[in-house]
């Protein structure tokens, strides 16, 4: 087993896999008055840790209407495959309840509903097809009515309400009504009692929280033993030719895009900058093993632009 998943690793991402060994937990879920006086950062701007929060909430208050047209516009497509591996990566199965955090927009929980379904009706077909029955019209009479996986479910969990606006709107707009749940609430203090999800993803929302650490902790006290956090992020590219031209797109593009398509230079500058301020894969890896996670690994995705960085709880 143990060889099995090094060698999927290695096709992954280059990277050898590395278990933490020990595993720390610690309950807390405050701050003192103190810690959220530190200073901390907005981008490249240097910020009260109180003043971050609702900066960071201004930011998305403004982007939640143009958000998915602007990823499309700035991956040029590319962000739909990162979220396609992680559902690929986590491979859900039905029955399994999931949490997506900093998620408003529902791209991962569409996703995650939409594989369950599919992973269910293939266990049904092959149901189906050992009953070895004579004829197809007798497969179909007792082919059963798949309707959408109820048994499973997604809480989409942000911190931000028009983000959450938005979700809804799509949500209605592709006709899902069962199985998903929209919350208003803070990574770094989740609305949820403890050992509740099988799985917890963060796709592009951890670099916007002000304490990485507590949001880690908090999604280490949610999840069930033997459940796992999957977090897909923005991290450093590995090779200097195409960290080069990463760099010039970045800062000299995608704040024009953010002008032209969604009227909003300094939030997209903003997002830029926050990336660069982002903690590098082994660092982050780092920080997920402090929190108490095990078997702790990432994927390196386009080069490393996009890693995705997948803990467990045991």
């Amino acid at each position: 087993m143990a060889a099995s998943v090094r060698t999927f690793v290695r096709s992954l991402s280059r990277k050898n896999v590395c278990f933490s060994a020990v595993l720390r937990r610690s309950d807390c879920r405050c701050f003192s008055g103190a810690a959220e006086d530190r200073s901390t950062h907005f981008g490249f701007e240097t910020v009260s840790a109180t003043e971050k929060a609702s900066k960071v909430y201004k930011v998305f208050e403004n982007v939640a209407q143009k958000y998915d047209v602007m990823n499309d516009a700035m991956s040029l497509g590319i962000h739909r495959l990162w979220k396609d591996a992680l559902l690929h990566v986590m491979h859900p199965q039905p029955g399994a309840r999931l949490l997506d955090v900093a998620g408003g927009t529902g791209d991962i929980a569409f996703r995650f509903l939409e594989y369950v379904r599919s992973q269910q009706e293939r266990q049904q077909r092959r149901a189906v097809s050992l009953q070895q029955t004579p004829s197809w019209r007798d497969v179909s009479d007792r082919y059963p009515d798949v309707g959408g996986a109820p048994e499973s479910s997604v809480v989409v969990c942000d911190i931000n309400k028009e983000m959450l606006k938005v979700g809804r709107q799509r949500a209605d707009s592709r006709g899902v009504t069962t199985g998903l749940s929209w919350v208003v609430g803070d990574a770094e203090e989740l609305p949820f009692n403890d050992d509740q999800f099988d799985l917890y993803t963060i796709a592009f929302g951890i670099r916007n929280v002000t304490h990485i650490d507590q949001a880690l902790k908090e999604a280490l006290r949610v999840l069930k033993p033997g459940g796992r956090f999957l977090c897909l992020e923005f991290s450093k590219v590995t090779n200097p030719v195409l960290e080069r031209l990463y760099d010039v797109y970045s800062f000299q593009v995608i704040p024009v895009l953010g002008e032209v398509i969604a009227g909003d230079w300094k939030s997209y500058q903003y997002l830029v900058e926050s990336i660069r301020k982002f903690p590098d894969q082994e660092e982050f890896k780092g920080l997920m093993e402090d929190s108490g996670f095990f078997c702790v690994q990432y994927f390196n995705l386009t080069g490393g632009v996009v890693a995705l960085h997948s803990g467990f709880k045991l």
